[in-house]
């Protein structure tokens, strides 16, 4: 099948390469109940060492860095509390740490989880991270842009492979809220 956007030679839907992704993510898939089928849900196998954002859309397609979003974890800290969310932009944006998150989370500081941490509570990849999967009492901050875009470009779980989606299918994640400036730039 041909994806709807980049240059990839092949795409395949998600629900047929389930042993390509990492555990939380093919189970997030084996229990999809969103809006959007599982199978408009597609996968397309990439290059691990190409997976940095620029490399990644002057290998694959400039129009790539439009279309591409990242899910990046966060932790919030009030008191003795932590609390980790994730975050989905537009790859062209920044994630409002200091304000945006901040204040949903309720925390006196927020700052980006550190890399054990994001890849230890997700079960994933770092520079792989995606919003399919993640720990099911975390919330889910997602910028509206994302959600407004056609198809998106996302992260697998893993390094190599990326999954394309529609937009509107990640509103329906466990845990997603719409939040206005979240992406900043």
């Amino acid at each position: 099948m041909q994806a709807p956007l980049g240059n990839f030679p092949h795409a395949d839907p998600v629900p047929d390469v389930l042993d390509r992704l990492t555990a939380p993510v093919a189970d997030a898939f084996r229990a999809w109940r969103g809006s959007v089928p599982a199978g408009r849900l597609l996968y397309v196998d990439t290059d691990p060492d190409l997976a940095d954002t620029a490399v990644f859309a002057e290998h694959y397609g400039p129009g790539l860095l439009d279309a591409s979003a990242n899910c990046v974890v966060v932790a919030g800290k009030r008191g003795g509390e932590t609390t980790l969310a994730a975050c989905l932009v537009l790859s062209r944006s920044l994630v409002d740490v200091n304000g945006a998150v901040r204040r949903r989370l309720g925390a006196r500081k927020a700052s980006f989880a550190p890399r054990e941490t994001a890849t230890g509570e997700t079960g994933m990849e770092y520079g792989g991270i995606t919003p399919i999967g993640l720990p099911a009492a975390w919330p889910l901050l997602i910028d509206p842009a994302v959600v407004d875009s056609a198809w998106v470009l996302i992260g697998s779980g893993r390094r190599r492979g990326k999954l394309i989606v529609p937009g509107k299918a990640l509103a329906d994640l466990p845990g997603a809220e719409l939040v206005e400036g979240l992406g900043t730039g």
